[in-house]
């Protein structure tokens, strides 16, 4: 059932306001019966403009003096929250209420999803069954509510963010992370961002229906957008404990979180914050999310202070070095003849989502990266002095802007607040 829909296109959502709307939650959760255990999830720093860190805090303060209270952040593949981050997106919140998921080692099994429904999503493409995890802490404790908090927001992998996504891969376990990332590249990234019924959601659906009806979940989901004057804002919150919140705040997702561009631009240039983004694992929003609207044989500068990195993950890492942003048909013949790669297919897919299939180059301009680290995997280097000097941060505005030279750039700020393409690309 549904607790809160709020949101329009139009709508900020204050943090009083906001307040009033938990206050509203939790005390429809006592109607059902006391809350002397709970379980928060989280994202992690990669998502610090969601909210969640805002909505976790005032929870915590909620709840923690009459129940026990845990915070789990669903970092999926990511590197552990360090204790900096945590103080930086959870103010207030004492270190050691904060639990970290292992989604290799510290998981569960929940079931299996069954390989027809593979078959039948992937259109005969792939025939595999998919082995549900989440982390133990959510299964082997008694908790009378398991509160997801997110955003969502066009994704690359499953189309809009979050909701059952935030458990099954955020708190989920290898074999999902995997099969699932390896579903959607073979799908076609573009036949799925910001879209909500993609191959990947039916298959977390059959989970929450089939395999995880036995926890206490509830979904708070944010949706932010910029407003005229440029500030971030929250456009909706909605919370519930099935579908019908997700579709709710899917659909204003798209209303607010697609920028549809009449024409295509030949250059885009993207800024990657170096609190959010240290690897390309992360960074390549700047990719995915800029993909449908660059012009073919146009460029893509991605800015990078703080990448250090390609994957989260160690192993990741190396197998980024190893095969390369080379393209589909590259990685799909390497997947066939590397038993590794095979083995770790979430990391193939980010190789396929990463390239731009040659229909565009991708020059990167990193930190903490050596020109020969970044041509090594396939993206074009680029100086990053030189190259922040004149597409400036500071000078340049979101979407359009026009240099003293008479070049045309198109500026991106932030790549993991929207999803830009072309009219005809995001119908």
């Amino acid at each position: 059932m549904e607790f809160l829909h709020e949101g329009s296109p139009k709508a900020v959502i204050s943090e009083n306001h906001a307040e009033e709307l938990l206050d509203s939650l939790l005390d429809q959760l006592r109607r059902r019966g006391p809350l002397r255990r709970v379980l928060i999830l989280p994202p992690d720093i990669t998502r610090l403009h969601s909210w969640a860190g805002f909505l976790t805090c005032r929870l915590h303060e909620k709840l923690h003096a009459n129940a026990t209270v845990a915070i789990l952040p669903t970092i999926g593949t990511h590197a552990p929250m360090t204790d900096a981050e945590i103080a930086r997106m959870f103010p207030g919140i004492p270190r050691d209420f904060f639990h970290v998921h292992d989604w290799r080692r510290g998981i569960v099994p929940l079931g299996e999803v069954p390989a027809s429904l593979i078959r039948e999503v992937s259109e005969g493409k792939l025939d595999f069954p998919v082995r549900v995890e989440v982390d133990r802490l959510l299964v082997e404790e008694k908790w009378d509510a398991i509160l997801s908090v997110g955003q969502l927001v066009p994704h690359e992998v499953i189309g809009i963010a979050n909701h059952n996504k935030n458990v099954f891969v955020g708190a989920g376990g290898s074999d999902l992370i995997n099969r699932s990332h390896w579903l959607g590249a073979v799908y076609g990234i573009e036949r799925i961002m910001g879209r909500e019924d993609t191959p990947v959601r039916a298959v977390l659906n059959y989970a929450s229906e089939h395999l995880a009806r036995h926890l206490p979940l509830v979904y708070l989901l944010t949706v932010r957008a910029r407003a005229d004057d440029g500030k971030l804002v929250t456009r909706g919150l909605y919370a519930g404990d099935d579908l019908a919140c997700f579709r709710r705040g899917a659909a204003l997702c798209r209303q607010v979180n697609l920028d549809r561009l009449e024409r295509a631009p030949r250059k885009v240039v993207v800024y990657l914050d170096p609190l959010e983004y240290k690897s390309t694992w992360l960074g390549n929003k700047a990719v995915y999310r800029t993909r449908m609207a660059i012009a073919d044989g146009g460029e893509l500068i991605v800015l990078a202070p703080g990448v250090r990195e390609f994957g989260e993950d160690a192993t990741i890492d190396r197998l980024i070095r190893a095969y390369g942003y080379r393209g589909t048909p590259h990685t799909l013949e390497q997947v066939r003849r590397a038993p590794e790669l095979a083995q770790n297919l979430s990391a193939a897919a980010h190789l396929i989502h990463g390239s731009s299939e040659g229909r565009f180059t991708i020059t990167y301009c990193p930190g903490h990266l050596s020109r020969a680290e970044i041509e090594g995997v396939g993206f074009g280097y680029g100086d990053l002095s030189a190259m922040r000097e004149r597409y400036s941060p500071h000078r340049l505005q979101d979407g359009w802007n026009t240099m003293p030279d008479g070049e045309e750039v198109f500026y991106v700020s932030n790549p993991a607040l929207g999803l830009w393409g072309t009219v005809d690309r995001l119908a």
